[in-house]
């Protein structure tokens, strides 16, 4: 049986900007991407701790400091709220014992 668990969060990120008007997705700085293990293209789950609202997008790398949530999401946020980015792999019953999600808290 395979179970959908953590695989990585950054957990409180402040959003710099919001672009209504890119395809879609949200950029991330891409060494604290990196450093929560999330690679580019990877499907996240966006929490917004300030106003509640939940949606499911994708990764792009973006530049220092850089947190932007861009398309219609743009609507589900605004410059400096804090949020919860989180991803989930599948992994089956003998592999769960094994792991480890990543989690890098910051401090806002």
């Amino acid at each position: 049986m395979m179970i959908e668990v953590l695989k990585s969060k950054i957990h409180r990120a402040r959003i710099t900007s919001t672009d209504i008007n890119y395809e879609g997705s949200i950029t991330i700085d891409e060494a604290l991407a990196k450093k929560a293990n999330i690679r580019e293209f990877e499907k996240v789950d966006i929490y917004n701790i300030t106003n509640g609202n939940r949606f499911t997008t994708y990764v792009i790398y973006g530049k220092k400091g850089e947190i932007q949530i861009n398309g219609a999401a743009a609507r589900l946020c605004l410059k400096d709220d804090l949020i919860i980015v989180v991803s989930y792999c599948m992994l089956d019953e003998n592999e769960l014992s094994n792991h480890k999600p990543v989690i890098v808290k910051l401090k806002n």
